[in-house]
């Protein structure tokens, strides 16, 4: 039963908000402001051809692996400059100026440097991730209860075994901040990495239909990623979160 709840709280504000648009775009009457049923007649044509299947895969290719490695690279450095003060202080500058590096730049140079690839694009995906990731676990390193540690060292618990079973669980709530962030943040980056320089993707789709001011394309090709991606929050970062906060 309340699983049947939860799913109806999340999906009537979905409806409302479908609702309203339904009818705002109605009495707009604008070829530039689509109503919700034309996006879906664009969605169910576009899933009838082979090209918006084969789009998403090379974007969910690229925001998979990016993905992965902001978040290994991230969680890294974060836990070292978190433990570690006298890293933290060596590249905490650094830290700031990659934090507050635009995107575009970052995507630009990477071009520019390596030449139009995957291996340009993913690199400027994971410049920019990389430091929020950063962030969140050196914040969450700092806000550990010590009081468990010092029950290590009473109780003589060898460090790898207080790591994975007392540090760990500890930040595990940063790293599922940083990957729900991460998540919703890299794909629109990736999505500005193909618009600028790759020949497929999703947004490089969305260049094309840009062109003809395609809107109801536009809308159609976002709403098949956003629906992946709630797909993934709700069927792997939910299931996940409670799986590793039983510890609690």
């Amino acid at each position: 039963m309340r699983k049947v709840k939860n799913t109806k709280e999340k999906v009537f504000p979905i409806l409302v908000f479908l609702l309203l648009w339904q009818i705002l775009a109605y009495y707009l009457n604008l070829s530039t402001f689509p109503t919700p049923l034309a996006v879906f007649e664009s969605l169910y044509y576009h899933s009838t051809q082979e090209e918006l299947f084969f789009h998403l895969s090379m974007t969910l290719y690229r925001v998979s692996i990016a993905f992965f490695l902001s978040m290994f690279l991230g969680v890294f450095i974060g836990i070292l400059m978190g433990k570690f003060e006298i890293i933290d202080n060596y590249f905490d500058s650094v830290l700031i100026f990659f934090l507050n590096l635009p995107a575009l730049v970052t995507i630009i140079l990477c071009y520019i440097w390596f030449g139009l690839s995957d291996l340009s694009a993913i690199l400027a995906v994971i410049i920019n991730k990389v430091p929020l990731v950063i962030v969140n676990i050196k914040e969450g390193c700092r806000s550990l209860d010590k009081r468990y540690f010092d029950l290590c060292l009473v109780y003589d618990i060898p460090a790898k075994r207080s790591f994975f079973k007392i540090f760990l669980p500890q930040i595990y709530p940063y790293i599922l901040i940083s990957a729900r962030t991460g998540l919703s943040l890299i794909w629109k980056i990736v999505l500005l990495v193909e618009l600028l320089g790759r020949s497929n993707g999703v947004g490089f789709q969305l260049s094309m239909f840009f062109q003809f001011f395609d809107i109801t394309s536009i809308l159609a090709y976002s709403f098949a990623f956003i629906f992946i991606v709630l797909l993934i929050e709700n069927y792997v970062l939910q299931p996940l979160e409670k799986k590793i906060n039983k510890w609690r």
